[in-house]
């Protein structure tokens, strides 16, 4: 397949290394036999995300966020477009929030997002700065990740994890994290989230092929120190929840 990744404000919003999202999406896809196009959004570029295959924005510093809210705004019904359509998109740190109905800055003013969801977010002066060990209904494997941020977001009907067992989740310490409905993926955890964690990766792909039409590969390539990284945390984290 010929598949079009559309990478949304780079240069703006990528904290924490979450360009190698998409990096390690292009490298497994292409391992798999597809041609794989990145092309990226600047502020004030046109985009035509009609027929893209996955749509990425990674995290940014609260004023990077607002400064790529104000340009995505103007593909809010094209993003709400494609989601309903069933294509597949990752939001991770801060750019999760664009996904909402409103965000109000730690000053207390309000800014609109996108409204692809009703949830709104609320930042303070205080930041959760943590490790997360979560649950998600997708696939039995815990989620791990990192995550720094100073919003608390309620209104999440549909979160990518169910439970926490380390970490901050959307509204509290141990709540649900993220938002999930359809292919879209959102989630606060940096890291990268799908390099930390294969199983998510897997299910990005999945999504992307079944929106496609097209069966997956029965034998499929294996990021072997991907695989033993994850291990890795994942015991580490396990064993500190046990601990508390």
């Amino acid at each position: 397949m010929d598949i079009r990744i559309i990478h949304f404000y780079p240069d703006l919003m990528s904290l924490y290394g979450s360009y190698a999202n998409v990096s390690v999406l292009k490298r497994r896809l292409e391992a798999m036999g597809n041609t794989v196009a990145v092309e990226t959004v600047a502020p004030g570029r046109e985009a035509d995300i009609s027929n893209a295959d996955f749509l990425f924005m990674g995290a940014g510093t609260e004023r990077s966020q607002k400064a790529a809210l104000a340009d995505f705004i103007r593909f809010g019904g094209a993003v709400k477009a494609a989601a309903e359509d069933g294509a597949a998109m990752l939001f991770a740190g801060t750019a999760m929030e664009l996904l909402g109905k409103s965000i109000a800055d730690a000053d207390g003013k309000v800014y609109d997002g996108i409204g692809l969801a009703e949830f709104t977010s609320v930042q303070g002066k205080k930041r959760f700065v943590e490790d997360v060990y979560g649950i998600t209904g997708l696939f039995p494997e815990p989620v791990v990740g990192f995550m720094n941020k100073c919003s608390v977001i309620t209104g999440v009907e549909t979160p990518l994890l169910e439970s926490l067992s380390l970490g901050f989740g959307n509204d509290g310490e141990k709540r649900p994290e993220g938002f999930h409905r359809k292919n879209v993926f959102a989630s606060e955890l940096t890291g990268p989230i799908l390099v930390k964690n294969p199983r998510l990766l897997d299910a990005v792909v999945s999504a992307i092929y079944r929106r496609r039409g097209e069966p997956l590969p029965e034998e499929r390539p294996v990021d072997k120190w991907a695989e033993d990284g994850y291990a890795i945390t994942a015991e580490q984290l396990r064993l500190r929840c046990e601990k508390s």
